[in-house]
């Protein structure tokens, strides 16, 4: 792996900085879930948890888990196709063709990305897009 693209390591402990990881996910994804619950919308503060705190527990599993020779971009591939099957069973057509669930499932899509990218040790991209999740959560307007 390229120095650049050493993950973080808070801890001279690998399995304890796993754990921290896991924790910051779950977190994190906790904070996405409460806003969704809060707004009255599926996927909420569990799925969420479950969905941020998985993606970061298979990320790490495959940088830690399968030794030096193993391509963990592959597990990463099936981490978005996996989620994106969850995210389309949020996606419902209503009365008059209408659709809806479409922020849910990209919600949740992208909760998985920042439970890989924390999994991953990047805690500043992972909170950065955090950050950019709520904010397009919370403070651009909903259209129907």
């Amino acid at each position: 792996m390229e120095p650049w693209m050493e993950p973080w390591l808070l801890t001279p402990w690998i399995e304890l900085d796993a754990v921290i990881r896991l924790a910051v996910a779950g977190i994190v994804g906790g904070l996405i879930g409460w806003e969704r619950e809060s707004a009255d919308k599926p996927a909420g503060l569990r799925t969420n948890i479950l969905v941020c705190t998985g993606a970061a527990l298979i990320s790490i599993t495959s940088i830690y888990g399968f030794g030096p020779d193993y391509d963990t971009s592959r597990v990463a591939a099936g981490i978005v196709v996996g989620i994106g099957f969850l995210g389309a069973g949020t996606i419902i057509r209503g009365e008059g063709g209408m659709v809806t669930g479409l922020t849910t499932a990209a919600t949740v899509w992208t909760v998985a990305a920042i439970g890989m990218t924390l999994g991953s040790g990047l805690y500043a991209v992972g909170m950065a897009a955090f950050v950019i999740v709520l904010a397009a959560l919370r403070l651009l307007p909903h259209r129907r």
